[in-house]
């Protein structure tokens, strides 16, 4: 496979600037971008657990420790690497913390996210934008139907309103400062927003996510306590989202403004299952993982269902999933039992294996 011909070949040799980059997502797509021949920048926090994803891949990027909220290193490291193309991941990313700690979620994730979003404008070199917020923007009615990118923004929780703050922001730059009538005359640059959640993998060892818990959980031979057996949330390997935000980053390159706008991306309905449905799938890939079911009343507010409406994505980027619910659990498993059995990582396979897979489906993006 000809990893710098993917997404029309338009990220080999580009500088490309990641915030967030020793997260979980931001790990797969530093990788993934440096697979394709891209000149990456990262700048985040120090990876926030060991073992880590990001420390395990070993990747000759520039490597960047700081936070999004410190404008000075921000903007002068933006100002000094000259990036053409802007993914932003940098967040607060945990419900449960966001109770912890209100403010110091809303100062990363709201006045992070304009932190980054002033330091692309007042660089010479910035063209696209593609920030990354999450499903939970919307404002949630447990809706048995998906929400779409004009439905009502909210969150119940500070981590989800929080998030919404971001893509009130976002779509306020969006009009005023890079506004699509004046692209090309007053400003040169295109910028997105992007929604996905529930996102799975391996690498991830983040608290009080469901995967990461049963993995770290097993492999120290411990039950792991399941709290929300009943939630149902719509489930999808890293990757699949990672195919969506390089595709809209692809469209705005190429400067199609009509891309510059928000977009969901997640896996068809039958993707959507409740969380005891997950571990017993999980456990049928390595049967050393143990679990007790213990609901609580005193557990914090989180929806019980959301999903997300994708067709827009599917319409205008022509993106559609690759990987089925069950090769989504049976790769992610795989990786967790690799990584604490033989000691290895295998997300040069799953990257290989998911390319190989899009490529068989037809899926544009690999042409």
């Amino acid at each position: 496979m000809q990893f710098r011909n993917l997404f029309n070949g338009v990220y080999a040799g580009k500088k490309v600037f990641v915030t967030g980059h020793t997260g979980f997502k931001g790990s797969w797509l530093v990788y993934w971008l440096k697979k394709m021949g891209a000149e990456v920048t990262g700048y985040s926090l120090q990876p926030q657990s060991e073992p880590n994803h990001f420390s395990s891949l070993f990747l000759d990027i520039n490597s960047i420790i700081g936070d999004i909220r410190d404008t000075e290193l921000l903007g002068k490291t933006i100002a000094e690497k000259k990036p053409e193309i802007v993914f932003h991941l940098a967040a607060q990313a945990l419900v449960r913390d966001s109770y912890v700690d209100p403010v110091g979620t809303y100062s990363t994730n709201v006045i992070g996210t304009m932190n980054v979003l002033e330091a692309c404008r007042a660089s010479e070199s910035v063209r696209a934008i593609v920030a990354i917020t999450t499903d939970k923007v919307y404002q949630n009615r447990e809706w048995w139907w998906g929400y779409r990118e004009v439905d009502e923004l909210g969150g119940y929780d500070p981590y989800s309103s929080s998030k919404a703050c971001a893509e009130i922001m976002i779509a306020s730059y969006r009009n005023s400062f890079f506004n699509l009538a004046e692209y090309g005359k007053s400003h040169n640059i295109l910028l997105s927003s992007v929604r996905a959640g529930n996102v799975i993998g391996g690498g991830d060892w983040a608290r009080d996510r469901l995967i990461p818990d049963i993995m770290r959980s097993c492999s120290h031979k411990e039950t792991v306590v399941i709290r929300s057996p009943h939630a149902t949330r719509p489930w999808q390997h890293v990757l699949e989202c990672l195919s969506g935000y390089l595709t809209v980053g692809q469209h705005l390159l190429l400067e199609q403004r009509d891309f510059a706008t928000a977009f969901n991306f997640g896996p068809p309905p039958e993707g959507s299952l409740c969380v005891e449905e997950v571990v017993r799938k999980v456990k049928k890939y390595w049967a050393a993982i143990a679990y007790e079911i213990q609901s609580s009343e005193k557990n914090p507010h989180e929806a019980r269902f959301l999903s997300l409406d994708c067709s827009k994505a599917h319409s205008m980027l022509k993106w559609h999933p690759t990987w089925d619910l069950e090769t989504t659990f049976e790769r992610t498993v795989q990786w967790y039992k690799n990584f604490y059995t033989i000691n290895t990582v295998s997300t040069a396979e799953d990257l290989a294996l998911y390319v190989e897979k899009a490529a068989q489906g037809g899926l544009p993006w690999t042409m």
